[in-house]
């Protein structure tokens, strides 16, 4: 998880508390209630009651046209009876049920569930203002164990680099074929230089150290980005500064000071043609693109953060609010834009609207293309202060995130989680706590059913 240090314009992360009264003000923010994350299983009556207050902390007292949906296992008659609990706990709060047309709010609830819990959802409508979600999770009976098995997806971290200074970025230039793709080439940016690496004889052999020229010093939260060349191997992102590499061996690389938008997806690798392209987006089935197009967003020379201007944009947004990372989903007709902003929210930005969320999330996603669930998950950091950093993979199937994978854990604070150029894997750097080295995993998805 990012923290604050001194050169950003914002204050510390808010507290759980702050941030979800904080969220009720955003345009769609969603409060989740991770009763089931804590281990400990809640009985109806609670998650109702606090189901209830969040939506009547939305909705205000008043008269309400409720409609509600079962897509959990529950029979009818157990999720008849929750759903007559539900609204005896909101008429105690003064939200009063009126037919449709006489209501100033509508309040769509459905019941859905994940392998291990009970999620309640409510999408709210107050006259021609924008919707709010909120989002109430919590253990089934005997639902408290968790284990790989209980999700669809296991995140594995395999290693790839370790060094006292700061890891910006690992690019894995070339690796074993499947099943077993282990990289056996890579390219490692940190503060001075691009170091590339051969695996032989099973050890890591420097074959270069390519020098980086800066005009300025770096920001103190530096970060940067490898990304594969059109014509060339990889082009370097700085803040201020962009490297390219020579298209002949030996390497060498060349810098100019830049305020070109940085590559936020990367250019994907045709598998076929073994060449990369930016003609479309990520997601790689049989050498054939996914639909959508690369989005680059503008980096702010002297922070730590992407100034919220994107070219292209998603649809009608070319401008959203300043963000530290973001994920990609591909849909059907669009591309869902996932972005972690400076404030704590979780930007959902489809091309039509930009809709906030108060997710708990910490300051880093990723999106990953897999063969698991829906085909496409987001990684996310964790928020708090806890020792150690962790990601964990969730799906946003209708918007609403339900984790799929158990968290996997680091020996410290993650700096940098950047998606991998074919999509479906993902780079992780954190700085160990003990050491104080900084090591670089890359994340794999495997599927568990």
């Amino acid at each position: 998880m990012r923290s604050a240090v001194y050169n950003l314009p914002i204050p510390k992360m808010m507290n759980p508390a702050a941030r979800a009264a904080h969220g009720l003000n955003r345009v769609l923010p969603i409060l989740i209630f991770s009763a089931g994350l804590s281990g400990q299983a809640l009985d109806w009556s609670k998650a109702e009651q606090q189901f209830a207050k969040q939506i009547a902390a939305v909705t205000g007292p008043g008269a309400v046209a409720v409609r509600q949906e079962n897509r959990s296992s529950l029979s009818k008659k157990d999720a008849d009876a929750a759903n007559s609990r539900l609204q005896a706990d909101l008429e105690a709060l003064g939200v009063r049920a009126v037919p449709p047309e006489q209501a100033a709010a509508t309040v769509a609830v459905s019941l859905s569930e994940n392998p291990t819990s009970y999620v309640w959802v409510a999408e709210i409508h107050l006259g021609a203002a924008e919707s709010s979600v909120v989002m109430v999770s919590f253990l089934r009976a005997g639902g408290s164990a968790f284990s790989h098995e209980s999700f669809p997806i296991t995140l594995r971290k395999i290693p790839l680099w370790s060094q006292e200074d700061r890891i910006l970025d690992v690019a894995v230039l070339e690796e074993d074929p499947p099943p077993n793709p282990a990289p056996k080439h890579i390219a490692v940016l940190d503060a001075e230089k691009v170091s590339v690496y051969r695996l032989q004889g099973g050890k890591w052999q420097r074959e270069q150290a390519l020098n980086i020229s800066s005009a300025g010093p770096w920001p103190r939260d530096l970060r940067g980005r490898l990304i594969a060349g059109k014509d060339h191997l990889f082009d370097v992102y700085l803040p201020g500064v962009l490297c390219h590499t020579s298209a002949a061996l030996p390497l060498t690389l060349s810098c100019r000071q830049s305020d070109d938008p940085w590559p936020l997806v990367g250019r994907p690798v045709d598998p076929e043609a073994g060449t990369s392209t930016d003609s479309s987006f990520l997601g790689i089935s049989k050498g054939t693109l996914s639909v959508g197009s690369p989005v680059n967003a503008f980096f702010a020379s002297t922070r730590n953060f992407f100034t919220g201007a994107l070219s292209p944009g998603i649809g009608k947004f070319t401008t959203i609010p300043k963000f530290y990372s973001a994920a990609f989903l591909p849909r059907n007709k669009y591309m869902l834009g996932v972005f972690a902003a400076v404030d704590g929210q979780i930007h959902l930005v489809d091309g039509v609207t930009d809709q906030a969320a108060s997710l708990g999330w910490g300051s880093d996603v990723a999106s990953v293309r897999t063969t698991c669930g829906i085909g496409w998950q987001v990684l996310a950091t964790s928020s708090g202060n806890n020792p150690g950093d962790s990601v964990r993979a969730y799906e946003l199937a209708d918007r609403d995130p339900v984790p799929v994978s158990l968290a996997a854990d680091f020996a410290g604070e993650i700096t940098a989680l950047w998606t991998e150029i074919k999509g479906d894997t993902a780079v992780a750097v954190a700085r160990n706590q003990r050491t104080g080295d900084y090591e670089a995993f890359r994340l794999a998805a495997t599927c568990n059913q």
